[in-house]
């Protein structure tokens, strides 16, 4: 789960889709995390962390249309690490996080791309909405098939045969 900044525009490319499936989306884009915190000496400091974020299929749509750069969004999603083998054969690795979810923070005008601030899931995973998690008090959500117990159902308790005969007592409850 990341909260942080778009860097760029996310780039969008389709990839060739199997037969009548037609092609499938991907977008790509980067988001820094900050973490604030005072060292020893009492002086504030700041740690950026940039991720690599991929997008596929309805979370690529939504991408596409609203993230713009320095959009604020809400990410969770899986790690991926990958290797490849440069031109020159120099082994090389990256780590990405595929998106299952995310969601457009902040205020519809702090945010170039946005008309209606959509929630997003990967198909695969279907979840619920989830409201704007602050960065300082995370929110959960119960899952999927969730239910609640109930208190079992009782009866009303019985008065007792005697009260009911006594009949000097006119009080009316």
């Amino acid at each position: 789960m990341l909260i942080g900044n778009v860097g760029r525009d996310p780039e969008v490319r389709y990839l060739e889709g199997q037969g009548a499936q037609g092609a499938t989306k991907v977008a790509t884009f980067t988001l820094a995390t900050t973490e604030r915190f005072k060292d020893r000496a009492g002086e504030l400091r700041e740690n950026t962390e940039w991720h690599n974020i991929v997008a596929w299929r309805n979370s690529a749509d939504v991408a596409e249309k609203y993230i713009r750069k320095g959009t604020q969004l809400y990410v969770e999603g899986k790690l991926r690490t990958r290797s490849w083998t440069d031109a020159s054969g120099v082994k090389k690795f990256t780590t990405e996080i595929v998106v299952d979810t995310l969601q457009l923070l902040g205020k519809k005008e702090d945010n170039p791309g946005v008309g209606a601030a959509p929630i997003a899931s990967a198909p695969a995973a279907p979840a619920a909405p989830r409201q704007a998690a602050p960065a300082a008090a995370p929110s959960y959500s119960q899952p999927a098939g969730f239910q609640p117990r109930q208190a079992p159902a009782t009866a009303p308790a019985a008065a007792p045969a005697a009260a009911m005969d006594d009949a000097g007592d006119d009080l009316p409850f």
